[in-house]
């Protein structure tokens, strides 16, 4: 039962076909029958039910499919790395950033690996945390950094930076002309523009819950950078985290008293996906310079 055998086996395995998978292995069929055959008089078990259109895998067959499966990736990434080892780490990097505090974060990480492997480029998608780990479901980015909560039974993930959520309001408005923090039970008085994941919703309403108010949320939105205009114009008083305020003639910027308003960064990836090599060096890489 080698490599070679078993690379046989997984095509025949998927197309549950004989003609199909000959073809897909540049062979033809008598060859492949006859490897399969003796794969299964190795074993002293049938892997394939053989009808008369297509073949169906045995419980047997089954499980050798999945054991299949892990050798051969395991074989492909051994040779990619020992290539990579000759040639310098390449390859794409697929990153997801959620804004605030994110890209900040990640430019010190993405300019220290391109200076140890020049070879390798990055390719940046940026959302909503929920937007990115939908983007990781559908195979779009490997990788990402976004705000807590996370689900985790489905990613991995460690803490990589933490900052405040903040008022920003119209230097025109009312509370703009007090001095230090604003209480969160001013804030229950005010018409809110909040960001649109649901999980920072539900914890904005805890805070409220608190100091049993209600939020008056009148707006839910993506882009911090909008909901900061929307701020400035007197629309209502934005709540998203410190890096959302860019300093303009128009806007302040007010931290939160009366409610732990942390917001915290992870760094993701799916569980039980293995990673191209420079994506698992990245995540290395940064584990060893994270230090919260």
């Amino acid at each position: 039962m080698d490599i070679r055998t078993l690379r046989y086996f997984a095509v025949t395995a998927e197309e549950l076909n004989m003609t199909r998978a000959a073809a897909l292995l540049n062979m033809s069929q008598p060859p492949l029958s006859s490897q399969i055959r003796s794969l299964e008089e190795e074993l002293g078990t049938p892997l394939f039910v053989r009808g008369k259109r297509q073949l169906e895998l045995t419980d047997a067959g089954q499980l050798l499919y999945r054991r299949a499966k892990e050798i051969l990736s395991l074989t492909d990434k051994a040779k990619s790395e020992i290539i990579s080892m000759g040639k310098g780490l390449a390859g794409t990097i697929s990153l997801g950033l959620v804004e605030g505090m994110a890209p900040d974060i990640a430019a010190e990480w993405i300019s220290g690996f391109l200076a140890l492997h020049p070879q390798v480029r990055f390719r940046i998608l940026d959302g909503s945390s929920d937007d990115l780990i939908e983007k990781m479901r559908s195979g779009l980015i490997s990788l990402a950094v976004i705000t807590s909560p996370y689900d985790q039974l489905l990613l991995n993930s460690f803490l990589v930076g933490t900052e405040k959520m903040v008022a920003l309001l119209s230097k025109d408005h009312p509370l703009a002309r007090e001095e230090g923090p604003v209480d969160i039970a001013r804030l229950a008085e005010e018409p809110l523009i909040v960001p649109s994941r649901r999980a920072a919703i539900e914890n904005m309403y805890r805070w409220f819950r608190g100091i049993k108010k209600e939020p008056r949320i009148i707006c839910e939105m993506d882009s911090y950078l909008d909901a900061a205009a929307l701020a400035g114009r007197g629309v209502g008083i934005s709540i998203f985290p410190q890096t959302a305020y860019v300093p303009n003639s128009s806007l302040i910027s007010r931290q939160i008293e009366g409610a732990d308003t942390t917001v915290e960064y992870l760094f993701v990836w799916r569980k039980g996906h293995p990673l191209p090599t420079a994506e698992e060096s990245f995540i290395d890489y940064i584990k060893e310079r994270v230090s919260i």
